[in-house]
C-alpha cells in the first residue's frame, strides 16, 4: 500500500489538536486538516472568537479553553479532547507567547515581569503541550508506517538568531527549539515524529475584501508574506512523511526575504 493510499484510508480515524487560536496558521491548519478527513480540535484562552465560531460552522471544528501555560488546564485539555474526539495523532503547539508590552524593548528596559510571562506563555506552554502529546502518542499502535503520532512546534527566526531589542522573545524561541531537539531524539525511535518550524517572515492571512495582510507589516505584495495555508500544507506534509526521512526542522521564508 502506498503512503498516499494508506492516509486516504486512515484519515477519517485521524485526530488532530491545534493548541494556539487565531487567523493565521492555526486557522489554516484547522481547515486543512478537517479537509483531509481528521477530527479537529483547537484550544485557545479565549474560545468564543469569531474567527474560531466561524471554523466550528463551516468545518466541524471543535473548540476548547484552555490556558497552555498552566499544567493541569493543559492536562484537562487533552482529557477532554480524548473523551470528545478520540486520541490525537498530530500535536501542533503554536502559540508566539510574547506579551504586547515586551515588543521592542532592549535588555535595559524589558520588565522581568513580562520576560517571565513570555517565557511562560512560550516555551513552558511547549513543554506542556509536548509532554502530553507524547504520553499518549506513545500509547498508540503504530501505524502502517511505524508512526504513533507527530508533534509539531511552530517557532520564529528568533530560534536561529537572537535579535536586538527582542531578548524574551529570542530565549523563549531558542528554548522552545532546544524542546524539540530533546524531544526528537528522545521519541522519534519509538515512533513519535517531532518537527520543528522556525518561520522566517510576517503570517500574512486571507482578509475579508481577499487581500493577504498581516495586523502589523501592511498588505502582501508578491508574496512577500507567508501564507498560512501553505504553511499549514507543510505540516500536513511532515505528518504524512515515511519514517525513513522524518525531517526535524524545516525552515520556512518567503522567496524575497533577506536572511
Amino acid at each position: 500500500m502506498t503512503q498516499s493510499n494508506r492516509d486516504t484510508q486512515t484519515s477519517a480515524q485521524l485526530v488532530a489538536l491545534i493548541v494556539g487560536g487565531g487567523p493565521g496558521i492555526s486557522s489554516s491548519c484547522a481547515r486543512l486538516f478537517a479537509e483531509s478527513g481528521m477530527r479537529v480540535g483547537v484550544a485557545a484562552r479565549n474560545p468564543e472568537k469569531a474567527v474560531l465560531e466561524t471554523l466550528e460552522k463551516t468545518s466541524g471544528v471543535r473548540r476548547y479553553a484552555c490556558d497552555a501555560s498552566e499544567p493541569a488546564a493543559v492536562a484537562r485539555l487533552f482529557d477532554n479532547v480524548v473523551q470528545d474526539i478520540g486520541t490525537p495523532r498530530l500535536v501542533v503547539h503554536n502559540i508566539d507567547g510574547r506579551v504586547p508590552g515586551i515588543f521592542r524593548k532592549n535588555v535595559i528596559e524589558a520588565d522581568p515581569v513580562m520576560v517571565l510571562a513570555t517565557l511562560r506563555n512560550a516555551a513552558f506552554s511547549a513543554f506542556l503541550v509536548g509532554q502530553q502529546a507524547a504520553r499518549l502518542m506513545l500509547g498508540n499502535e503504530p501505524d502502517g508506517n511505524g508512526a504513533r503520532g507527530t508533534i509539531i512546534f511552530t517557532n520564529a527566526s528568533a530560534a536561529l538568531k537572537g535579535f536586538p531589542s527582542s531578548g524574551a522573545f529570542a530565549m523563549a524561541c531558542h528554548a522552545k527549539s532546544a524542546l524539540a531537539q530533546s524531544m526528537a531524539r528522545e521519541l522519534m525511535p519509538q515512533g513519535v515524529h517531532i518537527a520543528s518550524v522556525p518561520i522566517d517572515a510576517a503570517i500574512g492571512w486571507t482578509q475579508e475584501d481577499g487581500t493577504r495582510a498581516h495586523r502589523l507589516a501592511g498588505t502582501t505584495v508578491e508574496d512577500n508574506m507567508a501564507d498560512p495555508d501553505h504553511i499549514a500544507k507543510t505540516y500536513l506534509q511532515l505528518h504524512r512523511q515515511h519514517r525513513s526521512t522524518w525531517a526535524f526542522e524545516v525552515v520556512l521564508r518567503p522567496w524575497v526575504e533577506k536572511w
